[in-house]
This record gives structure tokens, sequence and C-alpha cells, in this order.
């Protein structure tokens, strides 16, 4: 393992400077991080999983739960630590700052943001900070989700607003050391700022966020708000109206101005960006959870960007529900989970325009996040979507709350080790962040 930093210096137009990635290929670990992070290269030491708190379970907090994954080691498949962080706030997602010290972890519910400090002894996270302010500070936003790593900065994309709890929001920027920058409102019907809208859909919806910097583009996705997400999952499904509280839509934004550039309709909830790595594969991907489609964001022959749907997810009328998806770091396959049957399925994405499904297996009653090593050699899993959402119980011989290692050869994935969540009193298991001493030197 080592650190990689090949990075080149550019200044941006906003103002303050930006690290923009050479054109050469960068190493990296877990295939969806920024591309400004510091790198592990081979084997991750650690993986840090962001955990939900339930009733009746454990001390029923949330909290970062420390799993060692060293092979070589005496606790291999062991969790060696655990960080409760106080009370249930929907914990969710979490991001490293870009020079990997601390990780952000937002809670959906309470907006809490916990800052971790991860530097200082890998093996055993303590908390350095907590932003409990971030829903006036930002104006209104509500619900955390995407903690993502820019030049001395985090992008965090919001699901929801104060004003209604619907699911209008906005992108807010943070410096590493918790300062408030800037919040960036998604563009609507009323309020295009400039962007040019393609299809049906400006509805101001927000997810996850990712970038391509050389091309100066900055990509964001759409949910659902907190009335929604916050909702018991049947009561959801059988409420008509709330279930056209859904996002349509993909925006392409001006990374350097924060200005929204282009709006396209991507119908169905499109969740988690993945963009390609190679130095000209100029396209990202995306999957929409409501009608289970693989959609491609591309750069077109002529310098513009589109978007269509290439590819179908299992069964749309079986509800499969598509979560997490990860691109390998040779641009050449797509892991994709679907949450309500628990199974991953591989792609071929050789062909973007063409993917093709190659292989599935079952991983457990639900699955939720996936996260691949840079080599390719390890695939992990984890379980939980959201608290009103997850089932609360699993046929018989399948897993429910669990972390879940696999060696890929391949061909097959093969189980390495379980840990379940809810045997060991952790909660319910979200997502994954990998950790190694190398680091940090140490």
């Amino acid at each position: 393992m080592k650190n990689q930093a090949n990075l080149c210096l550019s200044s941006a137009a906003a103002g303050f400077a930006l690290i923009l990635l050479c054109t050469a290929p960068l190493h990296a670990d877990e295939t969806c991080m920024s591309p400004y992070m510091a790198k592990i290269v081979g084997q991750e030491d650690y993986v840090y999983v962001w955990t939900l708190g339930i009733e009746g379970v454990g001390n029923e907090q949330d909290k970062l739960v420390t799993i060692d994954v060293r092979p070589d080691s005496e606790t291999y498949g062991k969790v060696v630590s655990t960080l409760s962080v106080g009370g249930r706030n929907e914990a969710h997602h979490s991001g490293f700052t870009d020079d990997r010290r601390y990780l952000w972890a937002s809670g959906l519910d309470t907006s809490k943001i916990f800052i971790i400090d991860v530097h200082s002894d890998p093996g055993k996270p303590t908390l350095a900070r907590t932003i409990d302010n971030f829903v006036k500070k930002s104006g209104g936003v509500v619900g955390p989700h995407t903690n993502y790593a820019l030049p001395g900065r985090m992008m965090l994309t919001g699901l929801s607003n104060n004003a209604d709890h619907g699911g209008r929001t906005a992108l807010v920027e943070y410096t590493n050391a918790g300062q408030y920058v800037a919040t960036h409102w998604m563009p609507t019907d009323d309020n295009l700022q400039g962007a040019e809208k393609t299809g049906n859909f400006a509805d101001g919806y927000g997810y996850d966020v990712r970038v391509l910097p050389r091309r100066n583009v900055m990509l964001t996705s759409s949910f659902t708000g907190w009335n929604n997400y916050m909702m018991n999952l049947g009561t959801l499904m059988a409420d008509s109206e709330a279930m056209q509280r859904f996002g349509n839509t993909v925006v392409v934004w001006d990374l350097h101005t924060r200005k929204p550039h282009k709006i396209f309709d991507v119908p169905g909830s499109p969740l988690e960006i993945r963009c390609a790595w190679g130095p000209h594969n100029n396209y990202c991907f995306t999957s929409t959870a409501l009608t289970s489609k693989i959609w491609l964001i591309y750069e077109d022959d002529t310098g513009e960007w589109q978007a269509k749907a290439v590819a179908d997810i299992g069964d749309a009328s079986l509800i499969p529900l598509p979560v997490d998806i990860s691109i390998s770091a040779d641009d050449k396959h797509l892991w994709v989970n679907t949450w309500n049957d628990g199974m991953t399925r591989l792609f071929d994405i050789s062909n973007p325009h063409a993917p093709e499904q190659v292989m599935e297996k079952k991983i457990g009653a639900q699955v939720n996040m996936v996260s691949q090593s840079w080599d390719g050699e390890r695939v992990y899993y984890t379980s939980s979507l959201l608290s009103n959402w997850d089932k609360v119980e699993a046929p018989e011989g399948e897993d429910l709350q669990y972390f879940k290692a696999y060696a890929w050869n391949g061909e097959e994935l093969e189980h390495a080790f379980t840990v379940d969540f809810l045997a060991e009193k952790l909660g319910t298991p979200h997502q994954m962040r990998f950790g190694a001493y190398s680091l940090y030197g140490k």
C-alpha cells in the first residue's frame, strides 16, 4: 500500500484553488470515492461501517463500527472498535475529507453531521466534532446525504427542506474544518438558474453527487424528501400521492462555478452516481430505484452531455428496488445491488451504451451497499436501507442485517466471512468506507 497523489494544480473560476486530476489514471481503493482523495492501492486494513441504532439492540445508538479485514491479522473478520455518537439520527452515508484524516458521517433525520478522526488511530476512530446547526446554516436544507471530498472542501447533498419536508433541496458546501461556505439550490421550473431543461422535469430534488474534474462537470441525482424516507415503507407504497413525490432528474453542473447547466429526465428516482475512471471515458452511470434501469450520463462527440436508459435490472414488475452500484477500476464492470430481493448483479459495461448482465448472486434477505477494492479482488456488502424501510424478519437460512466479505476471482464471489450485526447487538449496517495505517505513515 502506498499513498498516491498524482494531482496537478489549476486555478478555479470560483476564486479558490482547485486541484484537478491529471489525465493519467489514478490508483484508488473504493471505486466510488472522490478522485481528489489520498488513496489505498492494495489491501485495506479496516472497513468502517456507519450503522443505525435501533430500539432494543445494544445501546440503541448510531455508531461507526470498525471491522478488521487484514487477512493475516489475529482479529481478521472481527469488530475491533465501535464509536457511538448518541441517539438515533437515521445514520446513512459518510465520506472522507480529501486528506482522508476525517470521516464525515451524517444523519437523515436529525441532520447532524459527525466529524470522526480516523487518522490518529485508524483502528479506533474517535469523534472530533459534531455539526448540529446544518439546517440553520444552510438556509433550510434537511437530510445531509452524500459527503463528498473536493480540494479543502466537503460538498454535501441534501434530501429535503424544513419548509414542507418535501424533496426540494440543495447542495451545501463546507470547509474541511467544518465551516459553512455556501448553499447551491437545485434548479426548479420556477427557477432554472440558467440551466437547460431538456425534458419534462425540473423537480429540485437531490441525492448523490460526483465530479469529473477534467471535464469541469459535477453531477447530481434525485430521491425523495423527509416526509417519504421517514415513512413506513408499506404505508408509503400504499399512498399513491406520496409515490408521486420521488425525483426524476439528473443535473449536470459547472464544477467551478457551481451553476446548473443541464437537467435530464431520468424517471424513477436515480440514486448513486458512479463515474468512469479512464482518462478518455467521459461518462457516468446511475440506476433508478422505481423503474429498475441503468442509465448512462455521457458526453457525446460534439461535447454535449446526454442521458439515456441502457439496461434493465431484473424484472421491474417484481420491484427489485436497485440501490447501490459500484464501477470497477478498469471501467469494464458494474456491480448493481437490488435491496428487495437481496441480489447483487454484475454487468459487463465494456460497451457503456449496452451493458450486459454476466452474473448474479443472492447475498441476503435484503442487500444495500456494495464496496469493491481497487484491485477488484474483494467485494463487501451491507444490508440496511432505512430504519422504516428495512425488513424485520428473514426467510429461514437468509441473513437479515449483516456485513459480508467476499473474494472475487473474476468468475464468482467466494464468501470470506460474515458479521451478524443483530447478533453482535450493533444495530443495522449501512455504508462502508476503507481505512489503512499506511495513509498516515503508520
